[in-house]
Order: C-alpha cells, then structure tokens, then sequence
C-alpha cells in the first residue's frame, strides 16, 4: 500500500487554539508554522511557503507576486485570518487558479463595538480626562473642563454600509441620533431603511455630519478618500473615526485638520505604517486617539476566526465548498 502524501500547510503566525487544533487533526495535512506572536520576516515567509500547498496567513503578510512565485506550482489555497484582503495581490492570485478563503461576519459584531467605544472616548475625551486625574490636573468641578459632544440629536455620517457599517449604526441608534447619511459606491436602500440612512455624496457627508465612520473596504477608489478637502468641508465640532484601513485616510491633511482646530477630534483604530512610528505627529495630539488595530480583538472572535481560517483552508485543499469562499 503505497504511503499517502501529505499536502503542505505553512502558518504564519502563532494563531488562536481553535485553529491550530483544527489544524493539527487534519491527517492528510503537514502544518509549518512560524512559531511567534510577531510577523514573519519577507524572506522566512519565502521560504515557508515554498513547496506549500496551502497558506494561512494574516493581514499583515504581503502576500505577492514575490510570495507567490516563491510558493511555486503546488499552492492551491490561501486562507486569511482577516475580512480584509488588500494584502492580497488578488489579479495575480486569480491568475494561478488559486482559492482564497477569509473570514467575513465572525468580526462584525466586535468592530461594531470597538467602533462605538472608540467613537466614545473621543468625543467625550476621556484619555484627557484620565490624564488629568493622573497628574493633578483634577482640583475641583468646572464648568467648561473638559466638555466633548454628545449623540442625542446628532447627525452620523457612515462611510461604508456594509456589514460592520450597519452593526454600528445598529449600536448607535439607542443613543438618540437624530439623522443617519451614508456614502459608497451606489446606494442600499434595504440596508439603509432600518436605521432612515439617507444616501449622500462624500462631499455632503463631509459637510452635513457631526461624527463621521469610516467603515469602508481600501480599494482604488477608497484609498486616500479621507483628505484635505475632505476635512476642510467638516464642521469644526466634527469628530472623526476610522475603522477601516489606515490608507483611506491622508494622515499628514488629518493632523492638519486637527492641530488647527478645523476639526475637533479624531479616533482611529487603523494607521498606515502600522504599527505607527512613535514620533509620529498625530501621537503629539491630545484630540487624536490611537488605538493598535484592535477591532476584532476578543477572545471568542480572534478564536472563531483563527477556526473558520482552518475550516476554509482545508476545504479548499480537499477540493470542497469553503465555509467562506472569496469570489475572485
């Protein structure tokens, strides 16, 4: 009896025990991983990944021509740890007949809450005020200390309507929000009737919202979407988020807008480079707050994600229907 042939599964990343259980059971699969919690290096991903059949990978591995044509003929299957796929160089992927699984909806729910509570804090700028607790700052009650801006009868501006799009205007509406506008690509009047989200240009959304998310995917037309005339159109009481990806925002015209008080603050959970240098100038800012890209960050959902990335790679390698197939 002629001994069966392992395909080859390359991690790379020490990824949540769901997964990596999942993994480890599979068989008819020989799993590599890259055995740390930071991201692999260009060339030991190179040299991971060739001869793989399969790849597991996370957002922040650049997975392109480079990686690809280091893989070689055998790799069938990419699976990513992410809703997001701009680190995929998808034309090239879809050239070599190559299947790509992903991990949509699992994350809504928690980016809809980090998008909420990042919108919180810093309209109500609480770092300032814990700061001020911290270090004396705090001598008694004032009027005027430390006011920030409220939801009850606000206007919010979505950037995006998509999944993570609606779960947060879903979680915002209790507030008391008065108005919903939302801008994309066309308008969704079906998913926009639960919330009487009015379909606006970017422009009018700029212009007519008192807190604006960016909850949208980067593409061509997102990138940089969020620039100088962007923010000169919002109103100076205006606070601004971005959930999505660090490239839809110009982050040199957004530091602008804030140092000079065109806008009132900011609260961004996405960067680009990310991780962001320490001296860069947006961290010198008391009305910008900085989060490390945590929006799916709880146990259950990076655990749930860490199992449907398995669950689709090996589906993909056994040649059957993937859990979460994206349609290249």
């Amino acid at each position: 009896m002629r001994p069966v042939r392992l395909m080859k599964v390359f991690v790379t990343r020490r990824i949540p025990a769901e997964g990596r259980v999942a993994l480890a059971r599979a068989a008819d699969c020989e799993v590599e991983q890259w055995d740390s919690d930071e991201p692999i290096p260009a060339k030991e991903l190179e040299r991971g990944v060739a001869g793989a059949h399969g790849l597991l990978c996370l957002l922040s591995d650049h997975v392109d021509k480079r990686i690809l044509d280091a893989a070689g003929a055998n790799l069938k299957v990419i699976s990513t740890m992410s809703v997001g796929v701009d680190h995929l160089a998808l034309d090239e992927i879809k050239k070599r007949g190559i299947r790509v699984g992903y991990t949509p909806d699992v994350l809504t729910d928690t980016t809809a809450e980090l998008a909420v509570s990042l919108l919180l804090t810093t309209c109500r700028r609480l770092p300032e005020a814990i700061e001020e607790v911290k270090n004396g700052g705090w001598t008694s009650w004032k009027p005027l200390w430390l006011c920030g801006y409220g939801l009850t009868q606000s206007t919010v501006g979505i950037v995006g309507l998509g999944r993570i799009g609606q779960a947060i205007a879903r979680r915002l509406k209790p507030f008391g929000v008065q108005r919903f506008l939302y801008t994309g690509r066309q308008p969704r009047p079906e998913e926009a009737a639960e919330f009487e989200a009015e379909f606006v240009s970017t422009p009018e959304l700029a212009a007519q919202s008192d807190f604006i998310v960016v909850a949208c995917s980067l593409t061509p037309a997102t990138e940089g979407l969020c620039n100088k005339d962007f923010f000169q159109k919002m109103k100076e009481t205006a606070v601004f988020i971005n959930i999505s990806r660090g490239d839809v925002v110009n982050q040199d015209d957004l530091y602008q807008a804030l140092a000079s008080g065109k806008i009132a603050a900011a609260g961004l959970d996405v960067t680009s480079p990310e991780p962001l240098p320490t001296n860069h100038p947006l961290l010198t800012l008391k009305n910008c707050v900085i989060l490390p890209h945590i929006g799916s960050a709880t146990h259950r959902t990076r655990n749930t994600m860490s199992l449907l990335a398995a669950n689709n790679l090996l589906a993909g390698l056994r040649g059957e229907p993937m859990p979460s197939e994206l349609k290249l």
